[in-house]
């Protein structure tokens, strides 16, 4: 198991690469990169991502120990970025290992339905219009809770 909680952009082929090459006997390795997207209309000019050092990478451990005990998954990488990040940055990754594909396509789910409507960060986003802070949608916390 790998958190990273980071205000630097990552490598996303090396990451991968990584993630991949210390993977032994998993025949399925399944990853999801979040990106920034702008707004419809309003035009973001950034987010602004807070958290709570320590409480966050705990929550994450926690969920990412979730899904190893839920599913037979070889390891778990969730990288979450915070700070100042701009429309098409990448936000965060998950990537799961497993040795069937099934196992490793509904972990990875679990773990992005699990940081999109749970994971402790507050994000802001600030457009020509001013700043508004950022709820949880009625449609990410469906989705959680299929889980």
């Amino acid at each position: 198991m790998d958190i990273r909680v980071q205000e630097a952009p990552f490598e996303l082929g090396r990451v991968v690469e990584e993630f991949t090459d210390r993977q032994v006997n998993m025949g399925a390795i399944v990853t999801f990169t979040g990106i920034t997207r702008d707004l419809p209309g309003a035009g973001m000019d950034r987010m602004e991502m807070e958290h709570y050092p320590g409480m966050t990478e705990r929550a994450l451990a926690k969920i990412a120990q979730d899904a190893l005990d839920r599913w037979d998954l070889g390891d778990v990488l969730i990288i979450h970025r915070y700070g100042v990040l701009k429309p098409q940055d990448r936000i965060m990754m998950v990537a799961t290992a497993s040795r069937h594909r099934a196992h490793a396509f509904e972990a990875a789910e679990f773990l992005m339905d699990y940081l999109k409507s749970r994971a402790p960060f507050w994000k802001k986003e600030i457009t020509k219009d001013g700043a508004e802070w950022v709820d949880s949608k009625d449609e990410d916390e469906a989705a959680l809770n299929r889980w």
